[in-house]
């Protein structure tokens, strides 16, 4: 599944590239180089959606429904 957001480079001290998504609390990250940020940010988001599903699943009743949902939401 494919997913898309938002990510906001910004340069910080001694020339790291710090890499944060808005929607996502907790999905920061830096680089020293935007190329090696914007990896880290795809590892990080990806690890932090994982953690998130399964720590929901682990807390759900044995009754609870489990659905895929697609939203548009438009461009920053």
């Amino acid at each position: 599944m494919k997913h898309e957001y938002t990510v906001i480079y910004q340069k910080i001290e001694d020339g790291w590239i710090m890499a944060t998504v808005p929607e996502l609390p907790g999905a920061v990250t830096q680089g020293r180089t935007m190329a090696e940020a914007r990896k880290m940010i795809k590892d990080a988001v990806k690890l932090l959606i994982l953690t998130y599903r399964e720590n929901a699943q682990k807390d759900a009743s044995g009754e609870a429904i489990y659905e895929t949902i697609k939203v548009n939401v438009p461009a920053a």
